[in-house]
């Protein structure tokens, strides 16, 4: 089957909402088909035609080559020609209904239909599936038949030969009206027990409500029978005197993924349609808790559609007649009804019951089946004997929203509009109609989706008094502008930052008055003004996170100040993030807490800078705990704060107490500063206090010392500890800059003898220095002493020292007594080492008579030279031309020793020997002169052995074997 379709009966745009919404296609089928269709149905994309020699053709619309062809298990003049075909939603069960009142099913994964023999003689008009569309059986399903029952039964597919395919049937209602119609059963809430039922004869509608037996389940018995029997139907009944006319039950499809659901509670509900003699019967089938009235409510609010409305049909003479024909066939689209006339189709929007469409389809009474509709593919059908026909429906909810809107029904109207101007549109008259009832609130919400006029509607909201539902337009302004808008933002933001105080300030009022009346003019409690002012802080907390972007914080400054709002304002600049104010604020009113509180919460460094001063003479503890979490901030900046601190409070508390000296400490020992400005500070601030312990400036000091490193100027240091008389600190400070004797001047000025005799005692001090410095401690020990015995003690530490160098700096009257035992000590000592010297004296000698016996034994001094010896270089024999030899036994020719020499030797020594071999050879040179350049030739020529001397290291990095050499010698 193909999908190749051709339309003549309505001209389309290209454009979805110029087309009309309806239009009839015709299917070509790509193979013959030589017998009639007698019957037809589709669900689920899956098309099922009966023909009238008893085959079914199953048609897959997705997948065109996708045909099951099947035949029934007799032929049709045993079991008649089929006349209805009866297919689930789902496509998955097929019932068959012939005309002799034969019954087959078909499940839809077998190609071999099986006889429902319970059924056997029952003419089926019409099959109410069970609501859960289950797909491996039938379930609990009624079926309505041509004898006026209502049958339920259970069918399960079964491959046994003798099993039943149904598992039981049950009469369980007659309406005693004729021919069943009609069925349709749907659940009503979320729990499946609970069912509705709607069944149609030909007069008559009835609606059931209720709840179903549970003992059916699995289909071990009747499920509906409880509820036909115990629950009174609503009825809705027409004249019976007129004519038998075609009756049906028709049920709008599932929506489609676009359109809002039409189930659960709160939801769009499913639409029906009774086709009967009057015309068409529609509503709605509502849900609701309350079953016992839900019938009544929905026949009620259910209208009949005359068959007037339509448009007449004609005669071929295009005549209209005087008889109109009555409706062949109805079925439901999601809005319309679609009607078949004597091959007219008709399109009724069942809201306003317009006709949107109409056009002869088929000539004048040509047979056909009627329309047919996919509930889940929303695709609907008209067959005839030999062909096929698609309605498309084009942006059938286009023009809903219109409608809904002239019906007052505004909250459905906003849920099919769908381009921006008919949101406004549905926003602007929705607004006008309820603030004609008085619902300004609810009105504020929904114009300030719309585009009407914001003058007028603020004015109006004005007017009435209305600063809530003003509040509330604005809000919903403010969300819908553009961000492109910033200067409208701005201006409606801080209008509602406005009356957000105004609000406040009224709840304030309220409640400090003791008063009972609200805004609205009815009686509130106190209870109730507090919990509402409790709400209104928290949306005006909310909107300044939610729009702190649109606001302007000068104006929300000055508009809050205004009012007196001490903690919307503090919200406001938290919220935007103005700590800088926050600070300053808390600051003005000397809430030291509360100023701290919002600073460690801060890391932006000039904001340390700007308040640390203030801060710092008030909660100098808190802040120093602060800064030391800040690495970021540059210590040298905060110093005046420091200073000023010091200033005020510094100098009256204890140095390790003291908040500056504790920061600044913490910068040099664990930020490692080496700002010399950091470090003079805290030199200056431990100098200056007025405690006599320096031991927190000297620790410092020398803590710089052996780190060996200096980040404090030096000369600042020392006249800033002369002047506060740091003894200790200007001695250590005169020692690292390696003025010893300046040191002990100062500490011998302060009488600090023992830091003196320290200083004397440093290791990088010579001797003679350490000497000079100890003879002025001696001075000052022997000067200061009473008991010269005492001094002499003190004075023995330094061993440089004598009782001669001390003589002189005893009184003139000193009794010889008192140190008669350091005197005979050191005359003891003195003849100790004259014996030393005399010792020495006399090896001195004795070794020098030896060297003199040794000079004159080199005199006679020989070496044997063995006749065979040979040359250590040319290996020539030694006694052929002049030789030396040397003690260590090397003998070498004066030649070869030459060249040996001149060539490990440096460039002047070796042209000194070629000029006096140069010289002897010519013979110019004669007697003494001769005489002695011989001998200094030969002293730079045999001086020393080449081999064992000095000059054979140079020949370390000399190869054994040299190019000149044979290496065939030399390999192993």
């Amino acid at each position: 089957m193909a999908l190749d379709s051709t339309s003549g009966y309505a001209a389309g745009a290209q454009d979805d909402t110029a087309l009309p919404i309806f239009d009839v296609q015709k299917v070509q089928l790509r193979f013959d088909i030589s017998a009639e269709f007698v019957a037809a149905q589709v669900a689920n994309n899956v098309l099922i035609l009966a023909l009238s020699t008893g085959r079914i053709l199953r048609f897959d619309l997705d997948n065109a080559e996708d045909i099951d062809d099947i035949d029934l298990p007799k032929r049709p003049a045993e079991i008649g020609v089929i006349r209805k075909l009866f297919l689930d939603p789902s496509a998955s069960h097929l019932i068959m209904s012939t005309a002799l009142g034969e019954n087959y099913y078909l499940h839809t994964q077998s190609r071999q239909p099986k006889a429902l023999s319970r059924l056997k003689g029952v003419q089926i008009e019409c099959i109410a599936w069970n609501p859960s569309l289950p797909t491996a059986s039938t379930r609990e399903i009624l079926v309505g038949a041509a004898d006026g029952n209502i049958y339920e039964t259970y069918i399960e597919p079964s491959t046994e030969f003798y099993r039943r395919e149904e598992k039981y049937i049950k009469n369980v209602f007659n309406p005693q009206d004729g021919a069943i119609t009609g069925l349709y059963t749907d659940v009503l809430s979320s729990r499946p027990d609970t069912r509705r039922m709607v069944v149609t004869t030909q007069h008559r509608l009835l609606h059931f409500a209720g709840r179903t037996s549970r003992q059916g389940h699995e289909g071990s018995g009747s499920i509906y029978s409880k509820l036909f029997e115990a629950e009174t139907p609503s009825v809705h009944e027409i004249d019976r005197t007129q004519a038998r006319v075609p009756s049906s039950l028709a049920i709008s499809p599932d929506p489609p993924e676009a359109a809002p659901a039409r189930t659960g509670d709160g939801e769009e509900p499913r639409a029906y349609a009774w086709l009967n003699a009057d015309g068409v019967f529609n509503g709605k089938l509502h849900t609701s808790s309350e079953l016992s009235t839900l019938g009544r409510e929905i026949l009620r609010e259910s209208r009949m559609l005359p068959q007037t409305k339509l448009p007449p049909v004609q005669t071929s003479s295009g005549r209209n007649r005087a008889q109109q024909p009555p409706i062949g066939s109805m079925i439901l689209t999601q809005f319309h009804i679609l009607a078949l006339v004597e091959g007219k189709l008709t399109a009724v929007n069942r809201l306003d019951e317009s006709v949107v469409y109409s056009q002869q389809i088929l000539e004048q009474n040509t047979p056909n089946l009627g329309l047919f509709s996919d509930h889940q593919k929303n695709t609907y059908w008209l067959f005839t004997s030999n062909e096929i026909f698609e309605v498309v429906v084009t942006e059938e909810a286009r023009d809903v929203w219109r409608i809904l809107l002239q019906q007052g029904q505004f909250e459905a109207a906003q849920k099919y509009a769908k381009t921006s101007e008919q949101k406004d549109a549905v926003a602007s008259r929705t607004g006008d109609h309820l603030m004609s009832q008085g619902k300004f609130d609810e009105a504020a919400t929904v114009l300030g989706r719309s585009t009407k006029s914001f003058e007028d509607v603020a004015l109006t909201f004005i007017d009435n008094d209305q600063q809530d539902a003003l509040r509330k337009y604005l809000i919903t302004k403010l969300s819908n502008l553009k961000r492109s808008s910033a200067m409208q933002r701005t201006m409606v933001a801080c209008w509602l930052i406005e009356l957000y105080m105004a609000k406040l300030d009224q709840l304030d009022d309220t409640i400090s008055t003791k008063a009972d009346l609200g805004t609205n003019g009815t009686g509130n409690t106190g209870q109730s003004n507090e919990r509402q002012l409790a709400q209104i802080r928290r949306e005006f907390q909310d909107f300044c996170r939610k729009y702190k972007t649109d606001l302007d914080s000068k104006t929300v400054y000055e508009i809050i100040s205004s009012h007196g709002r001490e903690e919307e304002l503090l919200h406001f600049a938290n919220v935007s993030e103005d700590y800088n104010y926050v600070l300053s604020y808390w600051v003005q009113r000397e809430r030291w807490d509360e100023a701290m509180a919002v600073l460690k919460k801060q890391t932006e460094p000039e904001m340390f800078y700007k308040y640390c001063t203030v801060l710092m003479a008030h909660t100098p503890v808190d802040l120093v705990e602060v800064l030391m979490r800040q690495p970021a901030l540059e210590a040298k900046r905060l110093i005046p704060a420091l200073l000023n601190y010091n200033k005020t409070i510094g100098t009256s508390v204890p140095l390790s107490q003291n908040q500056a000296v504790r920061y600044l400490q913490f910068c040099i020992n664990h930020s490692h500063s080496t700002e010399p400005a950091v470090h003079n500070t805290l030199i200056s601030l431990c100098a200056s206090n007025p405690t006599k312990d320096e031991s927190t400036l000297l620790t410092y000091l020398q803590t710089q010392s052996q780190a060996q490193e200096q980040n404090y100027d030096a000369d600042f240091a020392l006249r800033l500890c002369i002047a506060h008389q740091r003894v200790q600190s200007c001695v250590h400070i005169y020692t690292t800059m390696k003025q010893y004797a300046s040191a002990v001047d100062l500490a011998l000025k302060y009488d600090e003898v023992e830091v003196a005799a320290t200083v004397a005692d440093s290791r990088d001090i010579d001797t003679a220095l350490r000497k000079r410095l100890w003879l002025k401690v001696a001075k000052k020990v022997i000067g200061r002493e009473k008991g010269i015995k005492s001094a002499i003690e003190f004075l023995k530490r330094c061993e440089l020292l004598r009782i001669e160098d001390l003589i002189p700096f005893f009184p003139d009257f000193v009794i010889i007594d008192d140190f008669k035992e350091e005197i005979c000590a050191a005359l003891e000592d003195y003849s100790r080492r004259i014996d030393e010297l005399k010792t020495e004296m006399d090896e001195s000698a004795s070794t020098a008579e030896h060297i003199k016996s040794d000079i004159k034994a080199l005199d006679q001094r020989y070496a044997i030279v063995e006749p065979g010896e040979r040359c250590w270089k040319c290996r020539l024999p030694l006694l052929m031309r002049q030789f030396f030899v040397f003690p260590c036994q090397h003998a070498f020719h004066a030649d070869c020793l030459g060249e040996m020499v001149m060539s490990m030797a440096g460039l002047g020594k070796g042209k000194r020997i070629r000029e006096l071999q140069r010289e002897i050879g010519r013979g110019v040179a004669l007697g003494k002169r001769r005489e002695g350049m011989v001998r200094e030739l030969d002293g730079l020529v045999a001086g020393a052995c080449v081999l064992c001397s000095e000059m054979a290291v140079k020949l370390v990095d000399e190869p054994f074997v040299t190019k000149d050499d044979d290496r065939e010698a030399w390999a192993i």
